[in-house]
């Protein structure tokens, strides 16, 4: 018997408030693909989330918080993303390496050469086949989060979310031939048709998948 072909590894990202976690989701239903998300899709994930999220908890330095996100992806891709790409499965995920090198990198400060090679060992070499950047102004961003319960990065002052951003466009742009744009202030239905149509022309369809 032959093993199943590769599935692929779709990532959504953005900052806080962008509409990312809503397209992961609509992606994910449309696709018949797995949907997980960062941080917190494992057990070990979701204790290493309050650690480095909790607004009522001490935040870590930020070496350490970058410890904790690669900590995070390497029991994320080990319990959930390789073993449903190596079924032939495809995996949509709200965040993957991309956040890191954004938020640790260009939010933090800290040296994204570094980062990289964290980041692709946490993951054991897996990278996103696709990464989709729903991009939105952080003014736009923060007026969505508005008044509910935000966690500790979302709490940090607009110009830490306009590194991000900036460093989310600059990945996009030094490589775009595994990252997409879409215009995030868009209706949602628009939004998502614009995500299907990047997945379409870059990816093809879904082995197996129903038209």
């Amino acid at each position: 018997m032959t093993s199943p072909a590769r599935g692929r590894l779709i990532a959504l990202e953005g900052i806080d408030g962008c509409g990312k976690s809503t397209q992961a989701r609509s992606l994910a239903g449309s696709l018949g693909a797995v949907s997980t998300h960062e941080p917190g899709a494992t057990e070990l994930g979701r204790a290493l989330r309050a650690l480095v999220l909790d607004p009522d908890r001490a935040g870590p330095v930020p070496r350490a918080e970058a410890l904790l996100m690669a900590a995070d992806r390497a029991q994320h891709v080990e319990e959930i993303v390789l073993p449903a790409l190596a079924e032939g499965r495809w995996v949509v995920t709200d965040r993957f390496s991309g956040s890191t090198l954004a938020y640790q990198g260009w939010g933090r400060g800290l040296a994204t050469d570094s980062l990289r090679k964290m980041v692709g060992w946490a993951a054991g070499g897996i990278e996103a086949d696709l990464s989709v950047l729903v991009d939105v102004p952080v003014e736009v961003a923060r007026q969505r989060i508005g008044t509910s319960s935000p966690d500790r990065l979302e709490r940090l002052d607009p110009d830490f979310h306009e590194r991000v951003r900036h460093g989310f466009v600059a990945l996009a742009r030094a490589d775009p031939d595994h990252w997409a744009v879409v215009d995030g202030t868009a209706p949602p239905d628009e939004v998502a048709a614009a995500v299907r149509a990047e997945v379409a022309a870059r990816l093809g369809p879904v082995p197996g998948a129903v038209a």
